[in-house]
């Protein structure tokens, strides 16, 4: 079974899933090889949760579990860096410190202007379609000023997961006039895209981002993926995987990457 490289453990502070939890699932499902990608979203004091990463402790119980479960499966250590337009000195120093303790950071998006989609306040700020264009804006932007710092833009279109219709009223066609230059970005600066599976499981279609934007993802040239459940539960880990295999390659994917000390590796779909 494909890998999963994003997935989410009581280091999060919105997760209750022990790591144990978490590879033991992995290993029933026949995987080799996973990676954790806890959240780490400096400066998130409007959240409900906390989402500063204790990354000292969570370095030191990753490793632990990597030493107890080699023979088993190999753990990447991984992280999700929340992107905000304001931490770029942070980020900069962030990879100063870490960038070589990490296998494998995912660049993340998750708030505009101090508000998550997740919540219905932020739709009643703005409206279905200035909510979903406002979210891409900013990614857009964070895209630009932050891709040294990140190996995978991670769920592009996040946002519809929680958009009052969800995917009903969103196409690429729509919103091709963010979603393109992120693209293009990426591609750019050798950055992958992440697809990932959550979307499936909070009652999407397809997967974030949409088979329309990995198809014109591969169209501009973009070949490197990676592919994350998202899982912040044991039961959600590897959701989809069989559907998500079957779309990439009908987007004409035939590899997906896996980062080991921050370099893709190249396994075939």
């Amino acid at each position: 079974m494909i890998y999963d490289c994003h997935l989410h453990t009581c280091f999060s502070g919105d997760s209750k899933a022990s790591v144990r939890s978490q590879v033991e699932r992995a290993i029933s499902l026949g995987m080799k090889e996973i990676c954790f990608t806890d959240h780490h979203d400096h400066d998130s004091w409007f959240c409900e949760d906390n989402f500063e990463l204790d990354i000292p402790a969570y370095l030191k119980a990753m490793k632990t579990y990597q030493k107890k479960y080699k023979d088993r499966i190999r753990i990447n250590i991984g992280i999700e860096l929340g992107l905000q337009d304001h931490l770029g000195a942070y980020f900069e120093r962030f990879d100063e410190v870490f960038r070589d303790s990490f296998d494998f950071v995912i660049g993340s998006s998750h708030f505009v202007s101090c508000m998550d989609p997740y919540y219905p306040s932020y739709w009643e700020h703005h409206g279905e379609r200035e909510g979903i264009t406002s979210f891409l804006e900013a990614s857009l932007a964070r895209a630009k000023a932050f891709y040294p710092y990140f190996d995978s833009f991670g769920h592009l279109d996040y946002v519809v997961r929680y958009a009052p219709h969800k995917d009903y009223a969103y196409s690429y066609e729509a919103f091709k006039d963010w979603i393109d230059p992120i693209l293009q970005v990426l591609i750019d600066h050798g950055r992958a895209l992440e697809c990932n599976t959550g979307g499936l499981k909070y009652g999407l279609s397809q997967p974030n981002p949409s088979s329309s934007i990995l198809k014109r993802y591969r169209e501009m040239g973009g070949e490197l993926i990676t592919i994350g459940s998202d899982a912040h539960a044991p039961e959600h880990l590897g959701y989809g995987f069989d559907a998500c295999q079957r779309l990439l390659r009908e987007c004409g994917f035939r590899w997906y990457a896996v980062f080991h000390g921050r370099r893709p590796e190249m396994i075939p779909l």
